[in-house]
């Protein structure tokens, strides 16, 4: 009561329209901070699964006929154990630039949480791989054992 009788008779009210003009703003900014923290962790999860599934594709023999297969199930079971929701339609594919190495790509989308944003700027994208383990005999044979 004290505060309102040193306020001069325009000014009854203002603080009530402040808030309600910076309020949308204010909850713009928390979201927005969700909503990158939602992709930065659906990024975490899916170089994870990248990284799990170029390890398996990696430690196939030159001669596995099925290596992308396992590789793309492994990449896939992580996504699944790790963030099923963080990463949504994630897909897992995978490449071999040349013959001893190989790739594994993981493609989802992020949660979005503010509806009014494109849906494509909150698709995630990761890839892993390298060359493929390769034993060589103790003789200095070219050859992988």
């Amino acid at each position: 009561m004290a505060a309102e009788a040193n306020r001069p008779e325009g000014e009854r009210g203002a603080t009530v329209i402040e808030l309600a003009v910076l309020m949308p703003v204010i909850l713009a900014v928390v979201l927005l901070i969700v909503q990158v923290a939602l992709w930065f962790h659906g990024r975490q999860v899916a170089e994870a699964a990248a990284r799990e599934g170029a390890r398996v594709a990696r430690s196939a023999p030159f001669d596995s006929g099925d290596w992308e297969g396992a590789a793309t199930a492994k990449a896939t079971d992580i996504v699944r154990a790790i963030g099923p929701q963080l990463l949504g339609n994630a897909t897992a594919t995978t490449s071999e630039k040349e013959p001893d190495e190989r790739f594994v790509t993981v493609t989802g989308s992020a949660v979005q949480v503010i509806p009014l944003l494109p849906e494509l700027s909150f698709t995630i994208t990761a890839t892993a791989g390298g060359p493929v383990e390769c034993f060589r005999p103790d003789n200095g044979g070219e050859d992988c054992a």
